[in-house]
This record gives structure tokens, sequence and C-alpha cells, in this order.
């Protein structure tokens, strides 16, 4: 993984990807004290960062493979970023996703032309299913993170990050990203290492499911106990992967860690003072922007808000934190 990869991912979403611009809130400001700048992928296609790893990976694929079709396994944001950029190669999607995964993501990935396939992830395997499915029907595995494209894709969004900055005169912030796996976290990790030298990465992951925060305090790969129940579905992964985690370890900085009742609260704030919906997994890194302010050393933050894809009972849930 290098730069040339994320710069040439990025040459082949121009004019696919949108280009999201960078938000402010005085008000938030104020709250905490310093710079908050936000990158609001929730307005990505598909609701969801999720797009442009998607779309590079299929991009490169030779024609040949890429007309067999492609396979993924998702809990919702990756799973319609495939569905979608598939469509538009007009190629077959299957798509694995767990049987507790949101209503909303299970149904707009069907709506967007893919075969959804559920599982039960307390009891089975998306890996061990997803290579049965491979061989079977000769479909090529998209993986949510451990992709080399998928995580070039992702750091598309770090190339944006460093030129928007570098046009408001910022040279050093943090950067929170919301992690699961760590291919968007790892992909704007080396973005910003080649165009943004001054600023450092910080993965942000909820209470319970923070292995990569556990990791990178280890130098090795820890896994979480569980897998599911908790509230941020879109980023409740079993471990960081073994293309990420030596990237994370890099060139990351120390993981934040928030609460679930943070995370809600962190939406409610982004509608109020943003006018943007997201979903819970994709403002932890606003939580910590806004609640773990005294872990946060520089004068100026960026938060990556990742996703939009929320069933309205828990956006009412989070609304009534307010």
């Amino acid at each position: 993984m290098n730069i040339d990869m994320i710069e040439a991912a990025a040459a082949r979403l121009e004019g696919r990807a949108r280009r999201t611009p960078l938000l402010s809130s005085p008000f938030l400001d104020e709250m905490i004290g310093k710079r908050l700048l936000i990158k609001p992928e929730c307005l990505q296609h598909t609701g969801s960062f999720k797009f442009r790893g998607a779309w590079s990976a299929l991009s490169a694929l030779d024609d040949a493979t890429r007309k067999r079709g492609v396979l993924a396994y998702s809990s919702g944001n990756h799973a319609q970023g495939v569905a979608y950029a598939a469509r538009l190669h007009g190629v077959p999607s299957v798509i694995i996703m767990p049987s507790d995964a949101p209503k909303l993501k299970i149904d707009n990935t069907h709506a967007l032309g893919a075969e959804v396939v559920l599982y039960d992830r307390d009891e089975e395997s998306r890996e061990q299913i997803g290579d049965r499915l491979a061989a079977e029907r000769g479909l090529t595995l998209i993986a949510p993170f451990d992709n080399a494209q998928v995580i070039a894709g992702q750091g598309t969004t770090g190339l944006e990050i460093a030129s928007d900055c570098a046009a408001m005169g910022v040279e050093t912030a943090e950067v929170l990203v919301n992690c699961g796996g760590g291919g968007l976290t790892s992909g704007i990790a080396l973005a910003l290492e080649a165009k943004a030298p001054g600023m450092i990465v910080r993965p942000v992951e909820p209470e319970g499911f923070d292995d990569v925060c556990r990791s990178l305090q280890a130098g090795a790969i820890r896994s979480n106990t569980r897998t599911s129940g908790g509230l941020c579905d879109a980023i409740l992964t079993p471990a960081p992967g073994n293309l990420t985690f030596p990237i994370l370890k890099r060139l990351c900085g120390p993981g934040i860690v928030v609460s679930d009742d943070q995370a809600l609260k962190a939406m409610a704030q982004a509608f109020l003072r943003l006018k943007i919906v997201v979903e819970p997994g994709a403002a932890v890194s606003l939580a910590a922007a806004l609640y773990h302010s005294a872990e946060i050393q520089s004068d100026t933050i960026v938060a990556v808000v990742t996703g939009r894809n929320v069933d309205p009972a828990i956006f009412n849930l989070a609304m009534e934190t307010l």
C-alpha cells in the first residue's frame, strides 16, 4: 500500500464519488474550545464512505473477472457500496449480511440489486460462507477492509482532507476516524502521511468493541470478545485486519473509546448544529471530539463522520438526548 495506489484510485473515482466538504459550527467550536472541522462522508453515495472503496476495488478488476460478479460481507454500509458499484458496472453482486443488521440497510442492499444472504454472526462465519459461494459461483470477494484497493479507495477521503485543510491554512490537526477493521483509518493515515504530515490520525471505537485501541496499546492484534449486540453496528468487527493493522500501528496515535450514550448525543448535535443525519457508528468520531477533547492535544480537530444509514427508531432515540 502506498500513496500512488490512493492517487490512482482517486483518478478512477473522479466523476463517480462525491467530494464532500469540511463543515464547521461556531456552537461546536465553543462547546469544546477548539476548532472542529467535520468531514461528512454521510453525504457520499449510498449514505457512507464505503462507495469509495467499493468503486475502487471493482474498477481495478479486469473485465472478465468483474463480469462474473462480486461478493461482499457487511453489516450494511459496505454492502450498499458494493451493490451500487456493481450495479453501475452492470455486474451481479451477492452480499452476506448479519441477520441482526438494521432492516433499512438490508432493504437498501436488496433495492440496489444485490442478492442478500443472511447469517447469524454469533454462530456462523461470514468468511466461510463467502469462501463457499465464491468457489461455487466464480465470484470475486471484495473484503470490507482487508483489501488493498478498498483501502486505496477509502484513502481518497484523506486526500480531500489534506487539500481542503491546506486551502484553509490548517497544517496540524488530529483527525478522528470511526474505526471497524481499519480500512478507512489506514487509508486516511497513508494519504495524510504523504500530503499532510503535520496531521495525526486517531482511531475511535465504541465501548466493548475497542479491538483497534487495545491492539495499538498492545502492539499486536487483539480481538473483541463479542461481535454483536452493540449500538454502533457499522463498526463492530472481530479484530483489525492483517493488512490494515501494520499501517495503523505505524501511523496512528492512541485510540479513543466512547460510550453509546455519547454516540447518541453526537448524532443529536450533528443534526442540531450541522443539519446532517448520522448513524451511531458514524458518530463516534464526533463524540470523541465533543466529549473527549481533554484527550486531544491539537487546537484543530477533523472528525470524519462516515454514514447516515440509521433506522428511524434509533434516530429518535438520539433526538431524545437534546
